[in-house]
């Protein structure tokens, strides 16, 4: 009999035709994979909607839109109003349609798709947001909280952020236009965090990214670059200095690795340091740019996430011949989006599926072969996922120039070192309640510093539940 708590095999939901770089051509250039809709597209996929009296849809979707209303705009040719429809819950529609899985959110709701495609919210999403830029049209209609005194003293009350990822970018926005006066504090040179150093250009542009930043600054927000909190302020100086509440979203940026003989290898990257070095330090234009990346025939990449694909399709438009990506369960378990999969099994990269590395071997200092062991599939692990088991005597050899390690990431320790009074569970991670409440009066914190490394959209959730729940504490001082 079939044990229950095994994942089914993962069902192909087919794509809504739209325009996108040929394999051949993409792999040569980081520009973006997609196109987009055009609007005759987006027109059409708007009148499939069947405006359902209570629509899933929205109840899937982490960060509240009114998906019914925004299509409905769609259908009307009200594309400007479409969008301010959407910005009354998300500040970054040009982010969420390009990197959210809606696959497993808003369209897995979608009473269209139990016979066919659901409706491509997404797509619509996106084409919203880039039709805003094209026309150049900015949203004023929230714009108008900026001015209000919510504290009655003729003085805007202070709220700080920390990390300007995607939590942090939507925490502040929704704060501001709530009237509080935010300052977001980001440790790297540029806002984005994930976004920008993380999710490569061909799947998210940089210049969406700036867009939307922008947008959060129009709402009022502050962003102060190049600031440590940990370093260069501590949390308790901060609400020693004016700011009332503090809302923590400094991601996981810690690299997690194998553990495994040959990781201080040459040619052994994190895939945090790999995407970083190419995604915000431009290291795949060195030597016009100062960030040099090894480039060599052959890379192998461990994992099976999305950042496992985006190193892997990475390292293919820096010219690798050949790109493996090792994983140790099956493609039924990979965690990676299945839009991802298909888009880096078309531009060649290699799956080795049920393959777990155990040491990697060097000549000189540098990496020269992996050897692997093959894994077969046992019972399901409490993911759900089948746990994988070694097959003894498997052991082989993989010749390779690179190992890209993207197994996951955990909280970086530095900020929590000057506030050992925030409680943190067994994984570093902090502890906070259902509203992103912690221990420590005043101090809120959500995203992936609290879940481990999660989604974009539900660290975007996180950052509007903060932001109501830090409302409530600085209108009433009931903690």
């Amino acid at each position: 009999m079939q044990n229950e708590n095994i994942k089914p095999a993962r069902k192909k939901i087919p794509r809504n035709k739209i325009s996108e770089q040929q394999p051949a051509s993409r792999i040569k250039n980081f520009s973006e994979v997609e196109l987009g809709f055009s609007d005759q597209q987006a027109l059409l996929e708007s009148q499939r909607c069947l405006m359902c009296k209570n629509p899933k849809c929205t109840l899937g979707c982490p960060v509240e839109i009114d998906i019914k209303g925004f299509i409905s705009l769609i259908k009307d040719k009200k594309f400007h109003e479409a969008l301010e429809k959407i910005r009354e819950k998300n500040t970054m529609p040009g982010i969420c349609g390009r990197v959210c899985p809606q696959e497993d959110q808003c369209e897995k709701e979608c009473i269209l798709g139990i016979k066919d495609d659901p409706v491509a919210i997404g797509k619509l999403e996106r084409f919203l947001a880039d039709y805003g830029i094209k026309n150049s049209k900015q949203n004023n209609s929230e714009e108008t909280a900026l001015h209000n005194n919510n504290s009655g003293t003729g003085k805007k009350i202070k709220a700080a952020v920390i990390g300007a990822g995607p939590a942090g970018l939507t925490c502040s926005g929704e704060l501001a236009k709530m009237g509080y006066d935010v300052t977001l504090f980001e440790a790297l040179h540029k806002a984005g965090g994930v976004l920008v150093y993380g999710i490569p250009e061909f799947r998210l542009p940089k210049s969406i990214v700036d867009g939307e930043v922008e947008y959060v600054k129009s709402l009022g927000v502050e962003i102060k670059l190049n600031s440590i909190v940990g370093k260069t302020y501590t949390i308790d100086e901060l609400l020693d200095n004016g700011y009332t509440s503090v809302f923590i979203a400094t991601g996981a940026g810690l690299p997690y690795f194998l553990g495994i003989p040959g990781e201080n290898l040459n040619g052994v990257y994190s895939a945090n340091e790999y995407l970083t070095r190419v995604n915000l330090m431009k290291g795949y234009l060195f030597p016009h740019w100062d960030t040099p990346v090894k480039r060599t025939s052959v890379v192998s990449v461990i994992g099976g996430g999305n950042v496992a694909l985006d190193s892997a399709r990475t390292a293919k438009r820096l010219g690798a011949e050949k790109v493996y990506l090792i994983y140790r369960r099956s493609e039924v378990e990979m965690p990676g989006r299945i839009e991802e999969i298909k888009h880096a099994k078309e531009e060649g990269i290699e799956m080795v599926f049920l393959t777990n590395p155990v040491e990697i071997k060097g000549e000189n200092g540098w990496v020269k072969k992996i050897t692997c062991i093959k894994m077969q599939l046992g019972d399901p692990d409490e993911s759900g996922r089948r746990r994988p088991v070694t097959i003894p005597g498997s052991e082989h050899d993989i010749d390779t120039g690179i190992v890209v390690i993207a197994i996951g990431q955990g909280p970086n320790p530095v900020l929590m070192q000057t506030s050992p009074d925030i409680s943190l569970n067994k994984w570093g991670n902090i502890i906070a309640d259902d509203i992103c409440k912690t221990n420590k009066k005043g101090v809120f914190a959500g995203g992936d510093i609290v879940t481990g490394a999660a989604t974009v959209i539900l660290a975007m959730g996180a950052g509007k539940v903060a932001a109501r729940a830090m409302d409530d504490y600085m209108k009433t001082g009931v903690w």
